[in-house]
């Protein structure tokens, strides 16, 4: 057996000898209800978010690592010094649990298995085994040639303003991941862009008129805009979502139409309390393949938009997230996910949205495995004992080979 397979079977007996305590410090991180609320002293994004993000730095402290904790808007574990370091990047808050629940979604719930619970797979669950892959590293006491850390991330879910405070603070990783998606590795995620049609009460019926035709009216693709939406390897250009607000009482998306008929050049456009809105917003998001740029994008919806005396802006950019699948970086998750596997770990692309839109240097790295959809966000989230060690087992090797690089 040969040196780096040595250090694997090593690096993997740690993660099955400490199976245990991954699981109960799993289920501990999801008791805490999380969700982000409002703002208090050293809480910006509440108290069930702080006290998660606590528990996780003190379990990192427990297991002989030091941490960094900015302001409550993020924090970290890491092992090894230097300023070129090498990452994994999850997050503590959650969405809010909802209905249809089986059992409390803050309890940790276990049952033949099976870890159900708000937060086991998004993320709490996949950042604990980062944890967990990274004290395999420790323990074994291997040289590396960058530090690492363990990021827990605190407005994953809601606005990304955690990660803005981090880069306020600190340099980006050299290279790394987010638990926070699907294997096998990530090369290619899509960007995301909010555009903003504005209209006012003068042009009602040439601004649905404009909405209906480039917009709704053309299905998902938006071919009638003229831009090539489509890319042979990254794939096609979609409207995700939109929504209408009204000013002035458009705030945070919550203005309210209550009377529009499209159809007709008259149509009246009240605000719901009795005043008349003086201008009509359109906000549609718009998910884009890599090959294509913002700028190419808002070109003709800009110049369509003021052919029509309407205003076109951009709101929010992510550019697409974009890797060759050859490069160290990706090579080394795709040889870590095979040799735990056994399966092909081919690099993928995906459509959603994670932290690697924001975070230079990263790509998404699991944790869910293939034909796995649907869970997170959704009732009786669940996560297998059995994938969180795996998980652990991938994120292990993946953080020795990228501290390697």
């Amino acid at each position: 057996m040969d040196e780096q397979n040595q250090i694997d079977r090593m690096l993997l007996d740690y993660i099955d000898e400490n199976r245990d305590r991954l699981v109960e410090h799993v289920r501990q991180m999801v008791r805490i209800d999380s969700v982000e609320r409002e703002a208090r002293d050293g809480a910006p994004f509440g108290p069930g978010v702080k006290k998660a993000l606590d528990l996780a730095l003190s379990i990192s402290r427990d297991m002989g690592f030091e941490t960094v904790d900015l302001d409550g808007y993020i924090g970290y574990a890491f092992y090894g010094r230097g300023e070129d370091y090498v990452c994994a990047m999850g997050h503590v808050d959650v969405v809010p649990a909802g209905e249809g629940w089986k059992e409390p979604p803050f309890k940790g719930h276990m049952e033949n298995g099976v870890i159900y619970s708000r937060g086991v797979l998004d993320n709490k669950g996949p950042v604990m085994a980062c944890l967990y892959g990274l004290a395999a590293v420790r323990a074994l006491g291997l040289p590396l040639r960058h530090p690492v850390r363990i990021i827990f991330g605190c407005d994953e879910e809601t606005g990304f303003e955690d990660l803005r405070y981090y880069l306020s603070k600190e340099k980006p990783p050299v290279y790394g991941f987010t638990p926070d998606c699907k294997y096998p590795v990530v090369y290619s995620e899509r960007g995301r862009a909010v555009v903003r049609i504005t209209g006012t009460r003068e042009c009602l019926g040439t601004f649905f008129d404009f909405v209906n035709k480039y917009f709704i009216g053309a299905g998902n693709t938006g071919d009638r805009l003229g831009i090539d939406y489509y890319h042979e390897e990254y794939g096609m250009m979609e409207m995700r979502g939109y929504r209408l607000g009204l000013d002035p009482v458009w705030k945070a998306g919550q203005g309210n139409i209550r009377r529009v008929n499209a159809g007709n050049k008259n149509t009246e456009v009240s605000a719901g309390n009795g005043n008349a809105a003086n201008t009509v917003y359109f906000e549609a998001t718009l998910s884009y393949p890599g090959g294509i740029t913002i700028r190419e994008i808002m070109k003709p919806i800009t110049e369509k938009a003021e052919s029509c005396g309407l205003k076109a802006e951009l709101v929010q950019n992510y550019d697409p997230v974009v890797f060759a699948k050859d490069t160290p970086m990706v090579k080394a998750m795709q040889d870590s996910y095979e040799r735990v596997t056994g399966m092909n770990g081919t690099p993928v692309t995906t459509t959603g949205g994670t932290y690697a839109k924001a975070m230079p240097g990263i790509v998404p790295f699991g944790p869910s495995f293939p034909g796995q959809k649907g869970i997170s966000h959704n009732p009786n989230e669940w996560m297998t004992v059995d994938d969180l060690v795996t998980n652990a087992k991938i994120y292990a090797l993946a953080l020795y080979r990228l501290a390697q690089l």
